[in-house]
């Protein structure tokens, strides 16, 4: 790695922790309120669930087309694509805290099996949708600063986790989507 690489990881190491711990904080914090409770008079959100579904299916999608474009020697749409997966997520992101501080949780209604697995793949995308957090963030620094031999090392482990989360967001809408009212 050369001095510029690693200074452009430097410059952007505070952000990148920043953000790793503030999105999930901000997230857990806004979750847990919400307007109506408080006296405002907000219309529940509840057409934003099967939008920030897809936008997690697209995410998906959006992924593997930025894998399949760099492995075909077309770094720049890899870039691109990459640059809307993350442009996604913050999408997600807004929109289901916009839901939650305007809406009722919805109970999962299933029971057995079909419930155990609902909350496995629900509490394993809450966790991994964390943790990836910072590795997005230092992969695509790397990307960024053409540090492409430690970019592609990490981004072996940050396609697939990126990838669950996508998908197990998808998953969980799924499952959860026959008990709204």
């Amino acid at each position: 790695m050369n001095v510029t690489n690693n200074s452009m990881e430097r410059k952007y190491q505070r952000w990148i922790i920043v953000l790793s711990v503030s999105i999930p904080l901000v997230v857990a914090i806004l979750f847990g309120v919400n307007l109506r409770d408080l006296g405002y008079d907000v219309t529940p959100l509840t057409f934003l669930p099967p939008i920030y579904a897809a936008i997690n299916g697209l995410t998906a999608i959006l992924l593997i087309s930025a894998v399949v474009a760099v492995r075909n020697g077309k770094r720049k749409l890899h870039e691109r694509l990459v640059k809307v997966c993350i442009g996604c997520s913050a999408a997600f992101l807004l929109m289901y805290v916009a839901y939650h501080m305007t809406a009722e949780s919805t109970p999962f209604g299933g029971e057995g099996v079909v419930r155990y697995l609902y909350f496995f793949i629900l509490i394993s995308h809450i966790l991994l949708s964390i943790i990836v957090i910072p590795f997005v963030l230092i992969t695509f620094v790397r990307g960024l600063s053409g540090d492409f031999v430690r970019h592609r090392r990490l981004a072996r482990y940050t396609f697939p986790l990126w990838l669950y989360v996508a998908v197990s967001g998808v998953v969980v809408y799924l499952m959860i989507s026959p008990y709204y009212t």
